[in-house]
């Protein structure tokens, strides 16, 4: 469904959106700027996800922002906008056993160079939201910026793409793990979630390193009761 806008709602996005191709003009130099993103550091189950978005110079998508400032039908339309329009896009994805063995920070760094890496295009400036990426080539240069996903048009589209692509494989774990509710809170430690684990232990998707003083105060539980 084609979105309209029109007069002065128009000319305020229009600014909006030019007030967040600050950092793509400044590097403008640049053969190709990239935005880096991740969704999915906080949850208790699942994988983290990083996306890389490279968008054409001067793009402007209307209503692209952070992705956690959006409903989720709008994420959804510009997941698909966002792929249809990028010179290049792709995302990392570092599961819960990878997470429990390195960390989670240590895990989201790696699904961002898993991302750089399967850019169709080679990156000469890489945008990143709050992180300096470790492990990639001195000559890529990175630019840290402090929630930059509500500063940066790239990061934002990146943001967008990482947090799409996660919901839609929490949506189909809840599938095969259907008494946690994935498909609902998206592994993040709601009261339901965490009632679950309580009553279920967990199950393969879940990050053991998160979810230890659930289990145990479970286990403490049922030996009170016994």
């Amino acid at each position: 469904m084609a979105r309209v806008l029109t007069g002065e709602r128009l000319e305020k996005e229009l600014a909006r959106l030019e007030g967040m191709l600050a950092y793509e003009r400044e590097y403008a130099w640049a053969s190709a700027v990239c935005g880096i993103d991740e969704a999915g550091r906080g949850p208790l189950a699942g994988p983290v996800v990083a996306g890389a978005a490279i968008l054409p110079k001067d793009c402007k998508i209307l209503y692209l922002n952070d992705s956690k400032k959006l409903s989720e039908k709008r994420r959804e339309e510009l997941f698909l906008e966002i792929q249809e329009k990028a010179v290049a896009y792709a995302v990392g994805v570092v599961g819960p056993e990878r997470i429990d063995q390195i960390n989670i920070l240590q895990a989201t760094y790696e699904a961002m160079r898993q991302a750089v890496r399967k850019l169709s295009i080679k990156p000469q400036v890489l945008l990143n939201d709050a992180v300096v990426i470790p492990g990639l080539p001195e000559e890529l240069r990175q630019v840290k910026i402090i929630h930059g996903d509500a500063k940066s048009l790239s990061i934002a589209a990146a943001s967008v793409l990482a947090k799409v692509t996660r919901d839609h494989m929490m949506a189909a774990y809840d599938q095969q793990y259907p008494a946690y509710g994935f498909a609902k809170h998206k592994g993040y430690g709601t009261a339901a979630h965490i009632q679950a684990l309580k009553e279920h232990g967990a199950c393969p998707i879940h990050r053991r390193s998160f979810i230890g003083k659930f289990v145990e105060a479970a286990g403490a539980d049922e030996e009170q009761e016994i």
